[in-house]
């Protein structure tokens, strides 16, 4: 909303794993106005309840949903890509088989091709290179300290 002075209208693409993060994307974004384009790997999508959730909010407020597992197919016009770490607390011991299963998901200056021409990056922090490279991670459209900061006044 900082950034692009206002949050109606906004397509989000959700590239990763279909996590408490993206689940908290999905409840909120058709509330807001935004559009949401989900790419999750499969077996990792997200839980299923709020899956169905999202689609009744979606509806409800004229918003449009998206979920599949091509991370192109997501960052597609898309205004904000968006990820989060791969492999959560509890999740070590997967670590080798979900990194296989993202391979692809990296977002890159690639994937952001297909983005809208205004896009911006975030990350909740703390980053690991295999989830977002650097080129995209310390360019001008990351946003990801500025959310840094402003989750610090929420805490």
């Amino acid at each position: 909303q900082e950034h692009f002075g206002g949050l109606k209208g906004l397509t989000i693409a959700w590239i990763g794993d279909g996590n408490n993060v993206l689940q908290s994307f999905m409840t909120s974004s058709a509330k807001l106005g935004m559009h949401l384009r989900i790419a999750t790997p499969r077996g990792f999508e997200p839980d299923l309840r709020i899956t169905k959730i999202t689609e009744q909010n979606s509806k409800e407020y004229g918003t449009k949903l998206l979920l599949t597992t091509d991370p192109l197919e997501a960052a597609d016009s898309a205004n904000v890509l968006v990820t989060d770490t791969w492999i959560s607390m509890g999740q070590e011991e997967e670590k080798k088989e979900r990194l296989k299963a993202f391979q692809g998901y990296q977002i890159t200056m690639q994937t952001a091709k297909s983005a809208a021409s205004n896009w911006a990056f975030l990350h909740c922090l703390p980053r690991k290179p295999e989830e977002v490279d650097d080129e995209v991670f310390y360019s001008p459209r990351s946003l990801v300290f500025q959310e840094a900061e402003n989750r610090k006044w929420t805490i």
